[in-house]
């Protein structure tokens, strides 16, 4: 392969969910099968690049000073619910279950991997709570030990930053998927579903 292709390869294989096999048929797919969408491709990317931030809120993807739900007056944003990237926000508005607010940490606590409190997205989100906008908290993060311990570190710092002022802070349930059965389910979602049990009504 020619040198600019095996750069192009290279920078596909650095995205997430790409290996060598995938970054190889992507970059052939676009210099060899359909040349003709790489400039429309090229084009959007340096368009996202241009205009697409983050939301001075709540860290979602915006393009202008608030993304399309912390613009909405119809949300509820005295709850917001906490998540470690913007595609769970997306999961969770796919689901049509929430109609509150959100803010993004832009990841999770790891120690391990050099990531602390300054790291994360947490003065939006403190500052939030100091304006008294904030009654509720809810903890979408993941099951696993360093959401386990940004949870802790939530729930220790944040409802002292609401200065007298009651804040709510929930967790969201984790147990077994709808149409899952007990058999194949692991430990870890075993303990957890066996947690978050309630009554049966």
């Amino acid at each position: 392969m020619t040198p600019a292709f095996e750069r192009l390869q290279k920078h596909l294989k650095q995205l997430p969910g790409l290996g060598y096999r995938s970054s190889e048929r992507i970059a052939l797919h676009l210099l060899v099968e359909k040349p003709g969408q790489l400039p429309a491709l090229v084009l959007a990317l340096e368009e996202a690049a241009r205009a697409v931030r983050r939301c001075g809120r709540c860290g979602n993807l915006a393009e202008s000073e608030y993304c399309a739900v912390c613009a909405d007056d119809r949300r509820d944003r005295s709850v917001v619910c906490v998540v470690e990237h913007v595609p769970d926000l997306v999961a969770i508005e796919r689901s049509g279950a929430y109609r509150g607010s959100y803010h993004v940490l832009h990841g999770k606590l790891s120690p391990i991997h050099g990531v602390g409190p300054d790291d994360l997205n947490l003065a939006a989100l403190r500052a939030r709570i100091e304006a008294g906008e904030v009654a509720e908290l809810i903890l979408a993060l993941s099951n696993d030990v360093e959401g386990e311990a940004t949870c802790h570190y939530l729930t220790e710092h944040l409802p002292a930053v609401a200065a007298g002022r009651s804040l709510s802070v929930t967790r969201i349930g984790f147990g077994l998927p709808s149409g899952g059965g007990v058999l194949y389910a692991d430990s870890v979602t075993l303990k957890s579903a066996l947690e978050g049990r309630r009554n049966y009504q």
